[in-house]
C-alpha cells in the first residue's frame, strides 16, 4: 500500500518500480519518500541537498511535495538538472523559472542553485556549477523519463562512461518536439537547439533516485527502459543498473510493459 492506495511492485534488472493507479497517487508517494529521505540526511547531517527534474510530468510530484508538513526546508539546498543555453531565467520556458515558480519560490529552502544557460562563458558555468555539486553532495535525484529515452537533456546515444558533471548538449529532434507538444514554444524552430545538463554519471551517484514518470505518452520510453538492453541508445536502460533507484509508473505510463 502507498498514501492509502494500492500498488503494484515489479523489479527490472536491480531496480524496483511502482505502479500506482494514477499520478496523483504516484506523485503523493515520490513526494512522501523524498521527504523521509530528506528528514533522515538533515538529522544526520544538519543540512542536505537535492537535484530535481522539471516538466509537465513532474507537475503532480511537486504539488504533493510543496503540501507537504514538517519538511525541513530552511536546511536543504536544491540543484535541478539543466536549461537551455542562451536563455533568460525571465522566459516562460526556463526551467530556473519553472522550480521557482514551482517549488522554490514556495517552501523557501536554505538554497537554490540554477543552471545559467544564458551564462556569457559556458565554460565558466559548467565549472561554477560542477564544484558546487562537488562541494554539497546531493543526496537524492528526482528525474522523469523523456519520451525519447533521455535523462535530464542526454539524449540518444547518450555517453555512460563521462567523467564530466555537467556539459553542453545537442538536442534532438524528438526531445525537441516534446517541449513543444508540452507546450512550451509555439513550433519547433522556436525551441533552442542545445542546453547545459548533468551527465548521466553524476545523475547515478546520490544515494537515492527517484524516477517519477506518469503518462501515457511516456509509456513506449517506459518499455524500452525497463525492458529492454541496456544501452545508450535509451538513455534511461541504465536504470536497470541501479539498485538505488525506484521509479514510480502509472496504469498508463506502465501500460505497456509485459510484466
Amino acid at each position: 500500500m502507498a498514501c492509502g492506495k494500492r500498488v503494484t511492485k515489479r523489479m527490472y534488472g536491480k531496480a524496483e518500480a511502482l505502479v500506482f493507479a494514477n499520478g496523483a497517487d504516484l506523485g503523493a508517494r515520490a513526494a512522501n519518500d523524498l521527504a523521509r529521505i530528506l528528514k533522515q540526511a538533515v538529522a544526520e547531517k544538519g543540512e542536505a541537498a537535492i537535484v530535481v527534474a522539471t516538466g509537465n510530468s513532474q507537475l503532480q510530484f511537486m504539488t504533493a511535495l510543496r503540501g507537504l508538513v514538517g519538511v525541513p526546508w530552511d536546511k536543504v539546498r536544491v540543484f535541478h538538472m539543466d536549461e537551455y543555453t542562451g536563455m533568460s531565467d525571465t522566459h516562460s520556458a526556463s526551467f530556473r523559472r519553472y522550480i521557482r515558480e514551482n517549488l522554490t519560490d514556495i517552501v523557501r529552502p536554505l538554497a537554490f542553485y540554477g543552471v545559467q544557460g544564458d551564462a556569457p562563458d559556458l565554460e565558466a558555468e559548467l565549472a561554477r556549477y560542477t564544484a558546487l555539486l562537488e562541494e554539497h553532495q546531493p543526496v537524492a535525484v528526482v528525474m522523469g523519463i523523456g519520451e525519447n529515452g533521455h535523462l535530464a537533456f542526454n539524449d540518444p546515444p547518450a555517453d555512460f562512461e563521462t567523467d564530466k558533471t555537467i556539459h553542453v548538449v545537442t538536442l534532438d529532434e524528438k526531445c525537441r518536439m516534446q517541449q513543444v507538444g508540452e507546450g512550451h514554444f509555439v513550433n519547433l524552430d522556436a525551441v533552442p537547439k542545445t542546453a547545459l545538463s548533468l551527465t548521466v554519471p553524476a545523475l547515478m551517484r546520490p544515494a537515492h533516485l527517484l524516477v517519477v514518470v506518469p503518462e501515457q505518452r511516456k509509456a513506449a520510453a517506459v518499455k524500452a527502459a525497463l525492458e529492454g538492453p541496456v544501452s545508450p541508445a535509451c538513455p534511461a536502460s541504465i536504470l536497470q543498473q541501479q539498485a538505488h533507484a525506484r521509479i514510480y509508473l502509472d496504469r498508463e505510463s506502465a501500460s505497456l510493459l509485459s510484466a
